[in-house]
């Protein structure tokens, strides 16, 4: 199993992420990786960890499940936070000195999935402020339209906003001062979108305040299993709010901080 990118990052795919606030990066993660988080993504969706949730309703045909944190508890999980190339690739993309783990993360969408993954950008749902936020998303499976590719709003990182979060639980659970998400689909012949077909072993990398959404896997026979990294750097800090996404444990660190701690260790450093 690599723990080194596959291939350099390149110059003009790092200014890709900064203008942009989106990269696909080819080929960085080699089969052994992506045999095994298949085994450990199947092992999670039998016997899934306390923050899990099913996104697709009981009447509906599918699946689209979610886990956050595997980290904490599989070691498998752990390995691959700390000895693939993920904590590299997030912190050579965003220029930063050292990565800190934020959470892992799985976005599972079986064969007949209808549910979207609504508009929304990250950060808001997140105890953090600072511009080195960011997310390694992982293609276990072929990846195209058809089967739920990522669409991105390109640039949109730039706009300056927080979102307020939508609930993918359909649910109304919530509760910011924030504007809702514009109505991207009635904006589309304005705006510049990016969506990528991958290979299993291909990642993007993308910026926590870049607006995007994705369909559900309209495909009979083909997975979309994404095994997503939540990377900070330099000028992360602790951002606690309330009414957002469960973390994992409370940090031990005062707002404002930087996010070494436990719950958010540096994985990768130049220094090191």
């Amino acid at each position: 199993m690599n723990n080194l990118p596959l291939r350099g990052i390149g110059d003009a795919e790092i200014e890709k992420f900064q203008t942009d606030g989106i990269v696909l990066l080819k080929n960085m993660f080699d089969r052994k990786w992506i045999d095994r988080l298949g085994e450990l993504v199947d092992q999670d969706m039998n016997d899934p960890g306390p923050l899990h949730m099913e996104l697709e309703g009981d009447d509906k045909p599918g699946r689209f499940f979610f886990d956050t944190f595997m980290w904490t508890r599989n070691d498998g999980f752990k390995s691959f936070v700390f000895q693939s190339p993920a904590a590299q690739i997030a912190a050579t993309v965003m220029q930063s000195n050292k990565a800190n783990i934020f959470f892992d993360q799985l976005l599972i969408k079986e064969p007949g999935t209808e549910e979207p993954t609504p508009w929304h950008n990250d950060m808001p749902f997140w105890p953090v402020d600072g511009r080195q936020v960011c997310t390694v998303w992982l293609a276990l499976d072929t990846v195209d339209k058809e089967s739920g590719a990522v669409e991105y709003v390109v640039g949109s990182h730039k706009w300056g906003e927080r979102y307020h979060p939508p609930a993918f639980a359909g649910d109304n659970r919530y509760k910011t001062e924030y504007a809702a998400v514009p109505d991207i689909e009635a904006m589309r012949d304005s705006l510049t979108f990016a969506q990528f077909e991958m290979e299993p072993g291909d990642c993007t990398v993308h910026h926590g305040l870049l607006v995007h959404g994705a369909p559900g896997n309209a495909r009979s026979n083909t997975r979309r299993r994404a095994v997503v990294t939540r990377w900070a750097g330099d000028d992360a800090t602790y951002y606690p709010r309330p009414n957002i996404q469960k973390m994992a444990w409370d940090p031990d660190i005062a707002p404002g901080d930087p996010l070494d701690c436990d719950l958010w260790p540096v994985v990768w450093s130049a220094d090191a």
